[in-house]
């Protein structure tokens, strides 16, 4: 479906369903990397937040919240910075047939924009605050068309 000019992705319910539209590939940092390098990885891949890995398991996540927080605001150098010295350990993770309501929830109750999705304890995917926002929005925009519809058919006589 396409809103304005925006693709956006059909909502279908869960995150697996999301994934699907957006795809599950996830941006790593490994947990020595040095602060500079991680933000460095953020602006060049053009996302807020990279999974904290070791191999196949996830360690953490480091988003621009913590670098600010946790760098800046302490006079802390990034180049001098590793990122399991700053990093949020304590991740909060979906399952795939987490419903994107369910979602939207976390997001808002926990003050956070990223979850990673997992399955089996492997990180599969990762969904943020915009994709779900966007999903509704997507939901809505279909509503509206079918209400529409509904409301200018002719009835059966």
């Amino acid at each position: 479906m396409v809103l304005g000019n925006v693709e956006t992705p059909p909502m279908r319910g869960t995150v697996a369903d999301l994934l699907a539209y957006k795809g599950s590939h996830v941006h790593t940092v490994a947990p020595d990397a040095t602060v500079f390098d991680a933000i460095q990885m953020m602006d060049a891949r053009r996302v807020g937040a990279l999974l904290v890995m070791q191999e196949d398991r996830l360690l953490g996540i480091l988003s621009e919240r913590d670098y600010t927080r946790k760098v800046i605001l302490r006079g802390r150098a990034s180049r001098d910075t590793r990122v399991d010295e700053i990093m949020t350990r304590d991740v909060i993770t979906v399952q795939p047939d987490t419903s994107l309501g369910e979602c939207l929830q976390l997001v808002t109750d926990r003050g956070i924009r990223h979850l990673p999705v997992t399955a089996d304890d492997k990180v599969i995917g990762l969904v943020s605050i915009g994709d779900l926002v966007r999903a509704v929005v997507a939901q809505q925009a279909e509503t509206i068309t079918s209400l529409k519809s509904y409301i200018g058919s002719d009835y059966p006589t």
